[in-house]
Protein backbone atom coordinates (compact mmCIF):
# COMPACT_ATOMS: atom_id res chain seq x y z
CA UNK A 1 0.00 0.00 0.00
CA UNK A 2 1.43 3.13 -0.87
CA UNK A 3 2.08 6.07 2.03
CA UNK A 4 1.16 9.75 1.63
CA UNK A 5 0.85 12.75 3.82
CA UNK A 6 -2.00 14.14 2.78
CA UNK A 7 -4.68 12.68 0.49
CA UNK A 8 -7.52 15.25 -1.08
CA UNK A 9 -10.66 13.51 -2.25
CA UNK A 10 -11.99 15.65 -5.18
CA UNK A 11 -10.48 17.51 -8.08
CA UNK A 12 -12.58 20.78 -8.27
CA UNK A 13 -11.44 24.24 -7.90
CA UNK A 14 -11.27 23.94 -3.81
CA UNK A 15 -9.33 20.70 -3.68
CA UNK A 16 -6.78 22.15 -6.62
CA UNK A 17 -6.04 25.20 -4.11
CA UNK A 18 -5.91 22.80 -1.65
CA UNK A 19 -3.32 20.92 -3.64
CA UNK A 20 -1.54 23.69 -4.75
CA UNK A 21 -1.06 25.26 -0.73
CA UNK A 22 0.03 21.88 1.21
CA UNK A 23 1.99 21.16 -1.84
CA UNK A 24 4.12 24.11 -0.72
CA UNK A 25 4.73 22.79 2.85
CA UNK A 26 4.45 19.09 2.55
CA UNK A 27 5.81 16.08 0.57
CA UNK A 28 3.54 12.98 -0.68
CA UNK A 29 0.28 14.99 -1.57
CA UNK A 30 -1.86 13.05 -3.44
CA UNK A 31 -5.54 14.25 -4.91
CA UNK A 32 -7.80 11.77 -6.41
CA UNK A 33 -10.65 12.92 -8.88
CA UNK A 34 -12.80 10.75 -9.47
CA UNK A 35 -13.80 12.24 -13.26
CA UNK A 36 -11.56 12.06 -16.23
CA UNK A 37 -10.41 15.63 -16.12
CA UNK A 38 -10.45 18.40 -13.74
CA UNK A 39 -13.15 20.63 -13.02
CA UNK A 40 -16.07 19.06 -14.60
CA UNK A 41 -18.53 19.63 -12.56
CA UNK A 42 -19.38 22.72 -10.51
CA UNK A 43 -15.89 24.28 -10.68
CA UNK A 44 -16.76 24.98 -14.59
CA UNK A 45 -20.40 25.27 -14.75
CA UNK A 46 -20.85 28.48 -13.46
CA UNK A 47 -20.95 32.48 -14.01
CA UNK A 48 -17.18 32.32 -13.52
CA UNK A 49 -17.53 35.13 -11.18
CA UNK A 50 -14.62 36.54 -8.94
CA UNK A 51 -17.24 37.54 -6.17
CA UNK A 52 -17.17 40.21 -3.32
CA UNK A 53 -18.44 38.84 -0.38
CA UNK A 54 -21.51 41.28 -0.95
CA UNK A 55 -24.35 39.12 0.27
CA UNK A 56 -22.94 36.76 3.21
CA UNK A 57 -23.01 37.63 6.95
CA UNK A 58 -19.82 39.32 8.18
CA UNK A 59 -19.47 36.61 11.21
CA UNK A 60 -20.22 33.62 8.62
CA UNK A 61 -16.88 31.72 6.56
CA UNK A 62 -18.38 32.26 3.23
CA UNK A 63 -18.08 36.19 4.20
CA UNK A 64 -14.31 36.06 5.87
CA UNK A 65 -13.14 33.39 2.57
CA UNK A 66 -14.92 35.37 -0.66
CA UNK A 67 -13.46 38.75 0.95
CA UNK A 68 -10.07 37.33 1.27
CA UNK A 69 -10.29 34.95 -1.89
CA UNK A 70 -11.11 37.86 -3.99
CA UNK A 71 -8.12 39.16 -3.46
CA UNK A 72 -6.27 36.08 -3.50
CA UNK A 73 -7.93 35.10 -6.52
CA UNK A 74 -6.59 37.99 -8.70
CA UNK A 75 -3.23 37.82 -7.24
CA UNK A 76 -3.01 34.53 -8.47
CA UNK A 77 -4.44 35.05 -11.84
CA UNK A 78 -2.20 37.64 -12.60
CA UNK A 79 0.90 35.78 -11.37
CA UNK A 80 0.15 32.72 -13.60
CA UNK A 81 -1.28 33.72 -16.94
CA UNK A 82 -5.32 33.06 -15.85
CA UNK A 83 -7.89 34.79 -18.23
CA UNK A 84 -9.91 37.68 -16.01
CA UNK A 85 -10.89 40.88 -16.05
CA UNK A 86 -11.95 43.08 -12.91
CA UNK A 87 -15.23 44.34 -14.22
CA UNK A 88 -17.02 44.99 -11.32
CA UNK A 89 -21.10 44.63 -11.07
CA UNK A 90 -24.28 46.71 -10.50
CA UNK A 91 -27.10 44.56 -8.27
CA UNK A 92 -30.10 46.75 -8.99
CA UNK A 93 -33.80 47.23 -7.46
CA UNK A 94 -36.32 47.09 -9.89
CA UNK A 95 -39.33 47.99 -7.85
CA UNK A 96 -39.68 50.75 -4.39
CA UNK A 97 -40.29 47.61 -1.81
CA UNK A 98 -36.45 46.39 -3.25
CA UNK A 99 -34.93 50.21 -2.01
CA UNK A 100 -35.18 48.71 1.51
CA UNK A 101 -33.63 45.42 0.73
CA UNK A 102 -30.83 47.36 -1.32
CA UNK A 103 -29.63 49.79 2.10
CA UNK A 104 -29.80 46.29 3.93
CA UNK A 105 -27.19 44.64 1.49
CA UNK A 106 -25.41 47.71 1.17
CA UNK A 107 -24.54 47.51 4.91
CA UNK A 108 -24.11 44.29 5.01
CA UNK A 109 -21.41 44.54 2.14
CA UNK A 110 -19.81 47.56 4.05
CA UNK A 111 -19.48 45.37 7.48
CA UNK A 112 -17.66 42.69 5.33
CA UNK A 113 -15.22 45.81 4.21
CA UNK A 114 -15.76 46.12 1.03
CA UNK A 115 -14.23 48.94 -0.80
CA UNK A 116 -15.74 51.28 -2.95
CA UNK A 117 -19.49 50.56 -2.36
CA UNK A 118 -22.02 53.56 -3.66
CA UNK A 119 -25.52 53.22 -4.48
CA UNK A 120 -26.45 55.18 -7.88
CA UNK A 121 -30.03 56.24 -9.30
CA UNK A 122 -31.66 55.10 -12.36
CA UNK A 123 -29.51 57.82 -14.47
CA UNK A 124 -26.20 56.34 -13.75
CA UNK A 125 -27.78 52.75 -14.16
CA UNK A 126 -28.27 53.89 -17.65
CA UNK A 127 -24.98 55.72 -18.20
CA UNK A 128 -22.98 52.34 -17.59
CA UNK A 129 -25.52 49.91 -18.76
CA UNK A 130 -28.19 51.88 -21.99
CA UNK A 131 -30.56 48.77 -22.18
CA UNK A 132 -30.67 47.81 -18.19
CA UNK A 133 -34.05 48.91 -16.06
CA UNK A 134 -33.78 49.49 -12.09
CA UNK A 135 -34.77 52.62 -10.15
CA UNK A 136 -31.20 52.06 -8.10
CA UNK A 137 -28.28 49.78 -7.72
CA UNK A 138 -25.30 49.14 -5.96
CA UNK A 139 -22.14 49.75 -7.46
CA UNK A 140 -19.47 46.79 -6.31
CA UNK A 141 -15.95 47.77 -7.61
CA UNK A 142 -14.50 44.51 -6.70
CA UNK A 143 -16.41 42.08 -8.37
CA UNK A 144 -14.80 40.31 -11.61
CA UNK A 145 -14.81 37.29 -13.62
CA UNK A 146 -12.44 34.61 -14.45
CA UNK A 147 -11.86 31.56 -17.13
CA UNK A 148 -12.88 29.23 -14.57
CA UNK A 149 -12.25 26.12 -15.99
CA UNK A 150 -8.26 27.69 -16.48
CA UNK A 151 -8.47 28.74 -12.92
CA UNK A 152 -8.32 25.24 -11.57
CA UNK A 153 -5.75 23.90 -14.31
CA UNK A 154 -3.11 26.52 -13.23
CA UNK A 155 -3.88 25.31 -9.12
CA UNK A 156 -3.33 22.29 -10.32
CA UNK A 157 -0.57 22.95 -12.68
CA UNK A 158 1.71 24.64 -9.41
CA UNK A 159 0.55 21.87 -7.28
CA UNK A 160 2.20 19.35 -10.02
CA UNK A 161 5.05 21.52 -9.89
CA UNK A 162 5.89 20.96 -6.62
CA UNK A 163 5.70 17.41 -6.63
CA UNK A 164 1.89 16.81 -5.69
CA UNK A 165 0.31 13.94 -7.44
CA UNK A 166 -2.89 14.75 -9.49
CA UNK A 167 -4.53 11.52 -10.74
CA UNK A 168 -8.24 11.70 -12.83
CA UNK A 169 -10.16 8.64 -12.80
CA UNK A 170 -9.55 8.01 -9.74
CA UNK A 171 -12.83 6.72 -8.17
CA UNK A 172 -12.65 6.81 -3.63
CA UNK A 173 -14.90 3.47 -3.00
CA UNK A 174 -13.99 2.72 0.36
CA UNK A 175 -11.92 4.79 3.55
CA UNK A 176 -11.09 2.94 6.98
CA UNK A 177 -9.55 4.35 9.53
CA UNK A 178 -5.81 2.98 10.43
CA UNK A 179 -3.61 3.21 13.45
CA UNK A 180 -1.11 6.04 11.55
CA UNK A 181 -3.91 7.44 9.41
CA UNK A 182 -6.70 6.73 7.06
CA UNK A 183 -6.41 3.51 4.28
CA UNK A 184 -8.21 5.00 0.82
CA UNK A 185 -9.33 2.26 -1.31
CA UNK A 186 -9.51 3.61 -4.69
CA UNK A 187 -10.33 2.65 -8.27
CA UNK A 188 -6.54 3.69 -8.70
CA UNK A 189 -4.99 1.91 -5.58
CA UNK A 190 -5.17 1.90 -2.36
CA UNK A 191 -3.26 4.79 -0.14
CA UNK A 192 -2.53 4.97 3.99
CA UNK A 193 -2.65 8.82 4.22
CA UNK A 194 -1.71 10.47 7.51
CA UNK A 195 -4.32 13.17 6.50
CA UNK A 196 -7.11 12.91 4.24
CA UNK A 197 -9.20 15.96 3.17
CA UNK A 198 -12.72 15.62 1.97
CA UNK A 199 -13.18 18.05 -0.68
CA UNK A 200 -15.63 16.17 -2.69
CA UNK A 201 -17.98 18.67 -3.25
CA UNK A 202 -21.91 17.21 -3.93
CA UNK A 203 -20.85 14.04 -2.91
CA UNK A 204 -18.75 15.03 0.51
CA UNK A 205 -21.51 13.58 2.01
CA UNK A 206 -21.32 10.22 0.82
CA UNK A 207 -17.43 10.11 1.16
CA UNK A 208 -18.17 11.54 4.87
CA UNK A 209 -20.63 8.57 5.44
CA UNK A 210 -17.57 5.86 4.21
CA UNK A 211 -16.34 6.39 7.20
CA UNK A 212 -18.88 6.30 9.35
CA UNK A 213 -18.83 9.96 10.44
CA UNK A 214 -21.45 11.24 12.12
CA UNK A 215 -20.70 14.50 9.61
CA UNK A 216 -22.82 12.63 7.04
CA UNK A 217 -25.64 13.99 8.50
CA UNK A 218 -25.09 17.06 7.06
CA UNK A 219 -26.61 16.04 3.64
CA UNK A 220 -26.21 17.55 0.85
CA UNK A 221 -29.25 18.29 -1.93
CA UNK A 222 -28.15 19.12 -5.43
CA UNK A 223 -29.65 22.56 -6.74
CA UNK A 224 -29.46 22.81 -10.43
CA UNK A 225 -28.98 26.35 -12.27
CA UNK A 226 -29.91 27.01 -16.06
CA UNK A 227 -28.39 29.62 -18.53
CA UNK A 228 -28.99 30.73 -21.10
CA UNK A 229 -26.94 32.87 -24.02
CA UNK A 230 -27.89 36.21 -25.73
CA UNK A 231 -27.67 35.81 -29.12
CA UNK A 232 -24.71 37.49 -31.16
CA UNK A 233 -27.06 40.82 -32.53
CA UNK A 234 -27.85 41.63 -29.13
CA UNK A 235 -24.70 40.91 -26.79
CA UNK A 236 -23.80 44.20 -26.75
CA UNK A 237 -26.87 45.24 -24.80
CA UNK A 238 -25.10 43.76 -21.83
CA UNK A 239 -21.79 45.68 -21.11
CA UNK A 240 -20.52 43.76 -17.81
CA UNK A 241 -21.96 42.17 -14.43
CA UNK A 242 -25.83 42.92 -13.61
CA UNK A 243 -27.56 41.39 -10.76
CA UNK A 244 -31.06 41.53 -9.31
CA UNK A 245 -32.11 41.51 -6.28
CA UNK A 246 -30.98 38.05 -4.60
CA UNK A 247 -33.70 35.67 -3.56
CA UNK A 248 -35.36 36.18 -0.47
CA UNK A 249 -34.76 32.67 0.84
CA UNK A 250 -31.03 32.57 -0.05
CA UNK A 251 -31.48 29.99 -2.56
CA UNK A 252 -29.29 32.19 -5.36
CA UNK A 253 -28.32 35.17 -5.81
CA UNK A 254 -31.01 35.58 -8.63
CA UNK A 255 -30.88 35.36 -12.94
CA UNK A 256 -28.14 37.34 -13.53
CA UNK A 257 -26.47 38.34 -17.04
CA UNK A 258 -22.74 38.09 -17.38
CA UNK A 259 -20.94 39.71 -19.76
CA UNK A 260 -17.94 36.66 -20.30
CA UNK A 261 -14.19 37.07 -21.26
CA UNK A 262 -15.28 36.06 -24.67
CA UNK A 263 -17.59 38.86 -25.11
CA UNK A 264 -21.04 36.68 -24.87
CA UNK A 265 -23.88 37.40 -22.47
CA UNK A 266 -25.36 34.71 -20.27
CA UNK A 267 -28.40 35.05 -18.12
CA UNK A 268 -28.91 32.16 -15.72
CA UNK A 269 -28.47 30.50 -13.18
CA UNK A 270 -31.65 29.53 -12.60
CA UNK A 271 -32.21 27.61 -8.89
CA UNK A 272 -33.82 24.02 -8.87
CA UNK A 273 -33.94 21.34 -6.55
CA UNK A 274 -33.18 17.72 -8.37
CA UNK A 275 -33.01 14.70 -7.35
CA UNK A 276 -30.07 13.19 -8.86
CA UNK A 277 -26.71 14.90 -8.22
CA UNK A 278 -25.52 13.98 -11.99
CA UNK A 279 -29.10 15.41 -13.50
CA UNK A 280 -28.12 18.42 -15.36
CA UNK A 281 -30.20 18.14 -18.31
CA UNK A 282 -33.18 16.35 -17.47
CA UNK A 283 -36.93 18.60 -18.00
CA UNK A 284 -34.38 21.41 -18.80
CA UNK A 285 -36.43 25.24 -18.20
CA UNK A 286 -37.50 26.46 -22.24
CA UNK A 287 -36.53 29.94 -23.11
CA UNK A 288 -39.43 31.30 -22.30
CA UNK A 289 -39.08 31.29 -18.39
CA UNK A 290 -35.63 32.73 -18.28
CA UNK A 291 -37.68 35.92 -20.26
CA UNK A 292 -39.68 36.46 -17.29
CA UNK A 293 -36.46 36.26 -15.31
CA UNK A 294 -34.26 38.76 -17.23
CA UNK A 295 -36.96 40.93 -18.59
CA UNK A 296 -37.04 43.19 -15.09
CA UNK A 297 -33.57 44.00 -15.91
CA UNK A 298 -33.33 43.71 -19.39
CA UNK A 299 -37.24 44.92 -20.54
CA UNK A 300 -36.41 44.65 -23.89
CA UNK A 301 -35.00 40.90 -24.93
CA UNK A 302 -37.50 38.40 -26.17
CA UNK A 303 -37.60 34.60 -26.75
CA UNK A 304 -35.63 34.93 -29.84
CA UNK A 305 -33.09 36.15 -28.23
CA UNK A 306 -31.82 33.77 -26.18
CA UNK A 307 -30.46 29.55 -26.91
CA UNK A 308 -30.09 27.42 -23.97
CA UNK A 309 -26.87 26.98 -23.12
CA UNK A 310 -25.33 24.57 -20.16
CA UNK A 311 -26.25 23.43 -16.59
CA UNK A 312 -24.30 23.25 -13.15
CA UNK A 313 -25.47 21.82 -9.54
CA UNK A 314 -24.96 23.29 -6.38
CA UNK A 315 -24.36 21.48 -3.18
CA UNK A 316 -27.01 22.78 -0.83
CA UNK A 317 -27.07 22.45 2.72
CA UNK A 318 -30.58 23.31 2.91
CA UNK A 319 -33.47 20.66 1.77
CA UNK A 320 -36.38 21.48 -0.43
CA UNK A 321 -38.78 22.10 2.77
CA UNK A 322 -36.38 24.85 3.46
CA UNK A 323 -34.71 23.01 6.66
CA UNK A 324 -32.31 19.78 7.10
CA UNK A 325 -31.76 17.53 9.93
CA UNK A 326 -29.40 19.56 11.70
CA UNK A 327 -30.68 22.80 11.34
CA UNK A 328 -29.50 24.38 7.97
CA UNK A 329 -33.02 26.44 7.86
CA UNK A 330 -30.97 29.06 5.05
CA UNK A 331 -30.47 28.44 1.81
CA UNK A 332 -27.66 30.57 2.34
CA UNK A 333 -26.15 27.86 4.85
CA UNK A 334 -22.47 28.25 5.71
CA UNK A 335 -19.85 26.19 4.68
CA UNK A 336 -18.71 23.40 6.83
CA UNK A 337 -14.89 23.43 6.94
CA UNK A 338 -13.54 21.64 10.26
CA UNK A 339 -11.80 18.46 11.97
CA UNK A 340 -13.96 15.15 12.00
CA UNK A 341 -14.54 15.01 16.07
CA UNK A 342 -14.66 11.48 15.35
CA UNK A 343 -11.93 11.22 13.01
CA UNK A 344 -9.66 13.87 13.59
CA UNK A 345 -6.94 12.85 11.18
CA UNK A 346 -10.09 14.01 8.37
CA UNK A 347 -10.45 17.11 7.33
CA UNK A 348 -14.16 17.84 6.22
CA UNK A 349 -15.42 20.40 4.09
CA UNK A 350 -19.64 20.12 3.04
CA UNK A 351 -21.66 22.84 1.28
CA UNK A 352 -19.37 24.58 -0.33
CA UNK A 353 -21.46 26.04 -2.77
CA UNK A 354 -21.33 29.68 -4.59
CA UNK A 355 -18.61 31.64 -3.43
CA UNK A 356 -16.77 28.74 -3.30
CA UNK A 357 -14.70 29.68 -6.65
CA UNK A 358 -13.34 32.88 -5.41
CA UNK A 359 -12.87 31.64 -1.76
CA UNK A 360 -11.04 28.47 -2.99
CA UNK A 361 -7.73 30.07 -1.80
CA UNK A 362 -8.68 31.72 1.12
CA UNK A 363 -10.51 27.84 1.93
CA UNK A 364 -6.66 26.31 0.94
CA UNK A 365 -5.39 28.69 3.98
CA UNK A 366 -7.84 27.44 6.34
CA UNK A 367 -7.28 24.14 5.46
CA UNK A 368 -3.47 23.85 5.56
CA UNK A 369 -3.56 25.29 9.25
CA UNK A 370 -5.99 22.26 9.92
CA UNK A 371 -3.84 20.00 8.20
CA UNK A 372 -0.82 21.46 10.27
CA UNK A 373 -2.44 20.38 13.43
CA UNK A 374 -2.60 16.97 12.27
CA UNK A 375 0.68 16.30 10.99
CA UNK A 376 2.57 17.80 13.84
Amino acid sequence: MDQANIVIIGGGVVGCAIARAASARWSGVFLLEALPKLAMGASSRNSGVIHSGLYYPPSSLKAKHCVRGNRLTYEFCATHGVPHRNTGKIVVASSHAQEQQLAALLETGRANGLPGLRVIDRVAIRAREPHVEGLQAIEVPSTGIVASEELVKAYARVAADRGAHIVTNARVERLEPSPNGVQVHSSVGEIEAHCVVNSAGLFADEVAAMLGSKMARHRIYPVRGEYCEITRTKQDWVRGLVYPMPHTDGLSLGTHLTKTLWGSVLVGPTARYVENKNDYERNREPVEYFISLAQPLLPGIEASDLTLAYSGIRAKLTSPAGSSPVSHDSAMADFIIERDPEFPRVVQLIGIDSPGLTSAPAIAEQVSELVTEILK
